[in-house]
């Protein structure tokens, strides 16, 4: 296959989302149930201190990994995204086994996103039967992406802008608590870090679990890199938009955990449950019930509505835009890279699209155990997709200098490198070893557990290798690195 063709965007994809689209995408992407629901358990299992340190450490890593896609997603803007520059910069099957793996990550959590709505929306509706949501979410869903990708980018600045008041709201109303202008947190304050054994409550083992909840919570922030190939301007939308995680990730998680932290005290019993089934239990509905409203209940539910709806639209987008590369570039049948006259590739949502409703109707009529082993894969891909940025962009950067080219001719150039991409895949490859290192510990190992947790792994290098072995691929050297000129 002739390299160069796969340097320039293919021609059918339209580039209508602007650079606000982008920035609610990347920010929106990162703000969801781990924030909204699972943000208490990360305070009673870690202290207040704990939480707010592996909240910082891990929005570091993922502001490193951020700068790294920008100036990958910048320079080469396809909607391929870190599949391709796998592929061009690692291995071709590095690339692939990337390109799968994150297709197969976003359409299992399109289906997790459906149970999480009907749990949701029978707080409303009790007797109405959960899979009647779930359908008409699933549809509502595929509508928006059926249409063009402006009807995919406004919705989800829409349903991230709701998210985004949500959080800046919560904020606002939590510091005129503290500092004693609103009523009803007449014990909030840093006592809260001084009771029991905070603020760093079980120690560095409690720091690396609660890393796990935090680093899922943060996933989606990658999909600049797949908005990039339908982006107006990415050579100044994308710069604009990683600049801005930054600021956003610092205010939006790393105050919302401070703010929580100083008004419930991490002992608090409601903190630790996470069932998004009881949706009281949300640290931001506990703030709000503490400061008189009465109704924040109902209010976060809409908010929690509207943040898993979006995290199913975003899953669809980029399940969708992944699978229809992988065709363009050969790597899947290529019915799946046809597009419609609105430059929609509609063969790869309707194969996504089955693909999540299979996987939603193994949680409802099938075994449980399988909708897990899905579950816990699909989590696994997200870590495996950030440890693949990490890899790309060490390699482009270092090939790209090695070739003699000028930094200066970058749109965009991440000023951390080379410390940025090592930290972050130091960082990440600790995370994604040490998600159940609880099971190597017991006097027995928990082999069940184990496999349950690591079995993304072998996935990832058994598509890795068949590719490999199929193919004939090899490392791509320094030297034959192919970078795209400005004029293609």
């Amino acid at each position: 296959m002739d390299h160069d063709t796969k340097t320039t965007q293919p021609p059918g994809l339209r580039r209508e989302l602007k650079a606000r689209h982008l920035t609610m995408i990347a920010i929106g992407g990162s703000i969801g149930t781990g924030l909204f629901v699972a943000s208490g358990a990360t305070i009673s299992q870690a202290g207040p201190g704990g939480a707010l340190l592996s909240y910082a450490l891990i929005g570091l890593m993922v502001y490193f990994l951020m700068t790294s896609l920008g100036e990958l997603a910048a320079f080469m803007p396809v909607s391929g995204s870190f599949s391709t520059y796998g592929s061009k910069y690692v291995e071709e099957g590095f690339g692939f086994a990337l390109g799968w793996n994150y297709w197969y990550n976003w359409a299992v959590t399109i289906a997790v996103d459906l149970v999480a709505s009907q749990l949701v929306m029978t707080w409303w509706f009790p007797d109405t039967p959960g899979w009647i949501w779930s359908a008409l979410f699933l549809g509502l869903i595929f509508l928006l992406n059926y249409i063009s990708v402006k009807g995919f980018g406004e919705a989800e600045y829409w349903f991230s802008l709701i998210k985004v008041v949500t959080v800046v709201v919560f904020i606002v109303v939590g510091v005129m608590m503290i500092v004693g202008i609103l009523r009803g947190a007449e014990s909030a304050g840093w006592q809260n870090w001084q009771i029991g054994d905070a603020p760093f409550s079980g120690g560095f083992s409690a720091m690396i679990g609660v890393a796990m909840i935090v680093g899922f919570s943060f996933q989606g922030t990658e999909l600049i890199g797949i908005a990039a190939g339908e982006s107006k301007d990415p050579a100044k939308s994308i710069p604009r938009a990683v600049r801005q995680v930054f600021w956003r990730i610092l205010l939006f998680y790393v105050f919302a955990i401070l703010v929580i932290s100083l008004i419930i005290p991490y002992t608090d019993p409601s903190l630790l449950r996470t069932d998004i089934k009881d949706i009281s239990v949300s640290p931001f509905t506990l703030v709000f019930q503490h400061a008189g409203l009465l109704s924040a209940a109902a209010v976060m539910n809409a908010v929690i509505l509207t943040a898993v709806l979006s995290a199913g639209n975003s899953g669809m987008y980029a399940s969708t835009r992944m699978l229809y590369t992988l065709a363009s570039e050969g790597k899947a049948p290529r019915i799946f890279a046809r597009l419609s006259k609105g430059g929609v590739p509609r063969n790869a949502l309707y194969a996504t699209t089955v693909v999540a409703g299979l996987c939603f109707l193994t949680s409802m009529f099938g075994n449980q155990t399988v909708y897990l082993w899905l579950l816990n894969t699909s989590g696994m891909t997200g870590f495996i997709a950030w440890l693949g940025i990490a890899i790309s962009h060490y390699r482009f950067r270092k090939g790209y200098m090695m070739q003699g080219h000028d930094l200066s001719e970058l749109p965009y150039r991440s000023g951390f490198f080379p410390f940025g991409p090592i930290f972050a895949f130091v960082l990440c490859l600790m995370i994604t070893l040490g998600q159940n290192y609880q099971a190597f510990l017991a006097d027995r190992i928990d082999w069940y557990g184990v496999t349950a947790t690591y079995v993304g792994i072998p996935l990832f290098l058994l598509i890795w290798l068949g590719f490999r072995l199929t193919r004939k691929s090899r490392f791509v050297k320094y030297s034959e690195m192919k970078f795209p000129t400005s004029d293609q």
